[in-house]
Parts: C-alpha cells; sequence; structure tokens
C-alpha cells in the first residue's frame, strides 16, 4: 500500500512538473542570508526537495514496519520458549505424580496395606451404626412429639 501512494505521489509531482515547466525554471534571487544568488529556478529546487521528503518518509515508514515485525517476531520466538519449559516443567511433575501412585498402588497390592483397608472400613462401620443410633433416637423424639 505504501509503494503505491509513492509511485502515485512521484507520478502527481512529474506530472506537475511536465505542466508547469517554464514556471518551475523562473530565475529568481535566492538569499540564504550570509548569501545570495541570482538566477536559481526556485521551483525546480522546491520540486527536487519535496521528492526527497516523500523518498524520505516512506524509507523511514518501512524502517518503522520492520522493527514492528522483529519485535513482534521476538515476542512470539519467547512466548514459545516459556511454552516449551512450562510444558516441560508440567510433564516433570506428571511423571513425579506417576512415581508416587505407582509407589502407592505397589505398597496396597503387597498386602500391607491390607491393615489400613481394614482400620478405615472399621471406621466406615462405626460411624455407620453412630448415625443410625442417633437416626432411630430423632425417631423416637418425633414421634413423642406428634404423637
Amino acid at each position: 500500500m505504501r509503494t503505491v501512494v509513492l509511485i502515485v505521489v512521484l507520478v502527481l509531482l512529474g506530472l506537475f512538473a511536465v505542466l508547469n515547466t517554464n514556471a518551475l525554471m523562473f530565475p529568481h534571487t535566492l538569499s540564504l542570508g550570509f548569501v545570495t544568488y541570482t538566477g536559481v529556478p526556485m521551483g525546480l529546487i522546491l520540486l527536487i526537495v519535496a521528492t526527497l521528503l516523500t523518498l524520505v518518509f516512506y524509507f523511514w515508514a518501512g524502517i518503522t514496519g520492520l522493527r514492528a515485525q522483529a519485535d513482534s517476531a521476538k515476542l512470539l520466538r519467547d512466548m514459545e520458549a516459556l511454552r516449551t519449559s512450562l510444558d516441560q516443567q508440567e510433564g516433570s511433575r506428571f511423571a513425579q505424580l506417576q512415581t508416587h501412585l505407582d509407589e502407592r498402588f505397589r505398597v496396597l497390592g503387597q498386602g500391607s496395606g491390607s491393615g489400613d483397608v481394614a482400620a478405615l472400613s472399621a471406621r466406615v462401620d462405626a460411624l455407620q451404626r453412630d448415625l443410625n443410633v442417633q437416626l432411630a433416637q430423632m425417631d423416637d423424639y418425633l414421634k413423642t412429639k406428634l404423637g
């Protein structure tokens, strides 16, 4: 898009120069403060300066775009490296968890954990009996109060 705009601007400047050649080449007196020139084509000088400024801003915009693309590419590379690092850390955590679970299952499978399971089963049975007693007491209480 910038290239098209540059070409259009340069073509318009060239067309302007061709159509106004006599006015652009008309001699003028040019004073720079410390020296004075006579018979200088002021229009031609201004046309050349406008063309140079157009080219300078075109290349400046191109360099700015390239810098933005380079920053974006660097950010994407950094994000990919971070994602890879996080994936590796998560993989090592899963490996540690798998090792821990394998060890626990191995201990339970050997039968030394059967005492733990029996104790847990006894505790659940005791809690169930206690809950049944409390429910029976509440039932009796409600029957006596409600008639």
